[in-house]
């Protein structure tokens, strides 16, 4: 099963026998005010940076959310999609909710993208699922419906079928739907983790498509949190997880990474994982 997006001249292959694929979380103002102000004014000087910090820490796709009150998402997306396109040659995922801004912002994607996201609920599959098969993108599924977030691994597996049922019946095929179990902090549910983990072996085992999840969620509001993201990701990737947002800067998180692909017998005679070692991790 293989999920494959792309730059204008550059393809990432998402896959339970690939690298496992890191995608910059770093473009984002949520709890960022000289961002959200940069991205309200329509400059996009932190943008390039931050993309271009990424690419060199070894992201292989580049997330942009502009998502905030004071900034209007359907003039300031496409602006920070072409932004970090002709900055970098890395795959877009096109982070968003609002449906006028994903179109705007499509149109204008080199490549194919990856959209982030759609849910489980009725309306999301109807207005999202169709521009995504419209500009030949990819999408990520979250496992929330109409009731919210279920605490159930079981139920999450079925808002997942629902997603990938309806993403087939539009024409999407089903390699081109990754799925998000939801990653939820331990810091107000203790299983929140195993939760997310049974989810990921289930869709895994029942659905055979690829998964992501947000790798700082599981450590919100406590401390030593690369310590508790490098951790379960780790843990994530023994189960199936294919690829995750996380922050490329972290080095911890990128020595997760490698090792977890040394361990899984994706990186032959231990080359990246060497190259990396020997370089003392400055880059991904």
């Amino acid at each position: 099963m293989e999920t494959i997006i792309s730059s204008k001249t550059k393809s990432v292959v998402i896959g339970p026998e690939c690298r496992f694929v890191i995608i910059g979380e770093r473009i984002n103002p949520t709890g960022r005010k000289r961002l959200a102000h940069s991205l309200a004014q329509g400059d996009m000087s932190i943008v390039r940076k931050e993309a271009l910090a990424q690419a060199e820490a070894g992201a292989q796709v580049i997330d942009i959310n502009v998502g905030c009150p004071e900034i209007d998402e359907e003039r300031a997306l496409p602006l920070a999609a072409r932004t970090v396109a002709d900055s970098v040659d890395l795959p877009l995922c096109i982070d968003t909710t609002h449906e006028g801004a994903l179109a705007a912002t499509l149109a204008v994607c080199p490549g194919k993208p990856l959209v982030n996201s759609v849910t489980g609920e009725d309306r999301s599959l109807k207005s999202a699922l169709p521009l995504v098969k419209e500009y030949g993108a990819a999408v990520i599924g979250l496992c929330m419906d109409d009731e919210g977030i279920h605490h159930e691994a079981q139920r999450r597996l079925s808002i997942a079928e629902k997603i990938v049922n309806q993403a087939e019946k539009i024409g999407l095929h089903k390699e081109e739907v990754i799925i998000d179990p939801l990653s939820l902090t331990v810091g107000a549910d203790n299983r929140a983790a195993i939760v997310t983990l049974r989810a990921i072996a289930l869709i895994v085992q029942n659905l055979g498509v690829n998964t992501i999840v947000g790798a700082s969620n599981v450590s919100f509001g406590l401390p030593d949190r690369p310590l508790i993201n490098r951790t379960f990701l780790a843990m994530a990737i023994a189960i199936g997880l294919t690829c995750a947002i996380a922050d490329p800067l972290d080095v911890e998180i990128r020595k997760a990474v490698a090792t977890s692909d040394l361990l899984m017998g994706r990186d032959e005679y231990a080359m990246r994982f060497l190259a990396h070692s020997r370089a003392g991790w400055k880059e991904g």
